[in-house]
């Protein structure tokens, strides 16, 4: 599948500090947000569905890359949290490392193995380099590192409602960034997981890990990767309650919470265990951790 391309949009890349992503603007509206279909976990609260009011803003259109985040650390010379802890997270199946450097497993996943010398350079550990695969989205990235990122670019990371509401692509109460059905007429729509999860993965979209940014036709927006291929962070505290208090325009999530709000899902998605490739879904995790399966686009906020 060729990637997709959009029309030509303002970017940052001509400014102090722009990191060349292309860009679109999100246009003002309302949206019916959460779990209409009652297929989410009961601990994420995709629910009460309610109604929410977004102000015009710009959103990647794809996840940085690690071309774009070798540019940040090279005019920066920032250390990310997994080279700072010598570790990081890496799915089984990806893994290039001698067996001196697998620390361990993450306790109840055991196809996450912590390895010494995985970061987002060494995106499958010690024996995998960043250059391989310059367009594909950065991983090991942590909430932390990903606002060091936007604070180089002049930019932020979205909330978890503009995230929402720019994923749906003007769609209403689809279950996916594209419609209802995963695989319309037959062609697969993200990357994500197929066959028996963690030990086979047939990769009929494609995919066994990350796929470069833009492998998929974008959303009604134009939007590329809004479900699977990386998690990614939003700006907002997650809470499962917030849904019930949350204001109708332009919330910014609750003031405290369990982690920080994660969207749209990863290549290791699969429906026996974690069907968070829709649009609706949530996850969260704290802010000064990384893992093989996550990365973040930033957004700005129209004046």
């Amino acid at each position: 599948m060729q990637p997709a391309t959009g029309p030509a949009a303002p970017t940052e890349a001509d400014r102090p500090g722009g990191h060349g992503i292309e860009e679109v603007i999100i246009p003002a509206g309302a949206f019916e947000m959460g779990d209409a279909f009652g297929e989410g976990y009961p601990a994420d609260g995709e629910t009460p569905v309610h109604t929410v009011r977004i102000s015009a803003f710009a959103l990647d259109v794809t996840a940085v890359t690690n071309r774009q985040f070798a540019a940040f650390t090279a005019a920066t010379g920032y250390r990310t949290e997994s080279e700072r802890h010598a570790s990081s997270p890496v799915f089984h199946l990806l893994a290039r490392a001698n067996q001196k450097d697998v620390l361990g497993t993450s306790a109840g996943a055991q196809w996450w193995l912590n390895i010494r010398g995985a970061d987002w350079a060494h995106p499958f550990g010690p024996d995998s380099h960043w250059s391989d695969q310059p367009d594909h989205p950065v991983v090991h990235v942590s909430w932390n590192d990903a606002q060091a990122y936007c604070r180089w670019a002049g930019r932020r990371l979205p909330t978890e409602a503009e995230w929402e509401y720019a994923a749906r692509g003007g769609l209403t109460g689809q279950r996916y960034a594209w419609g209802n059905d995963l695989t319309p007429e037959g062609e697969h729509r993200c990357n994500i997981w197929q066959g028996r999860f963690p030990d086979r993965n047939t990769a009929e979209d494609g995919h066994i890990g990350t796929a470069p940014v833009a492998s998929f036709p974008p959303n009604g927006y134009g939007l590329s990767d809004m479900a699977g291929n990386v998690w990614e962070w939003c700006q907002d505290w997650f809470h499962p309650k917030y849904y019930r208090l949350s204001p109708d325009t332009d919330p910014q999530g609750p003031p405290f919470g369990l982690g920080r709000c994660l969207r749209g899902g990863s290549y290791l998605c699969h429906d026996s265990y974690c069907n968070r490739y829709r649009v609706a879904a949530r996850s969260s995790a704290p802010e000064d951790t990384a893992s093989g399966n996550c990365g973040f686009r930033t957004a700005r906020t129209l004046t």
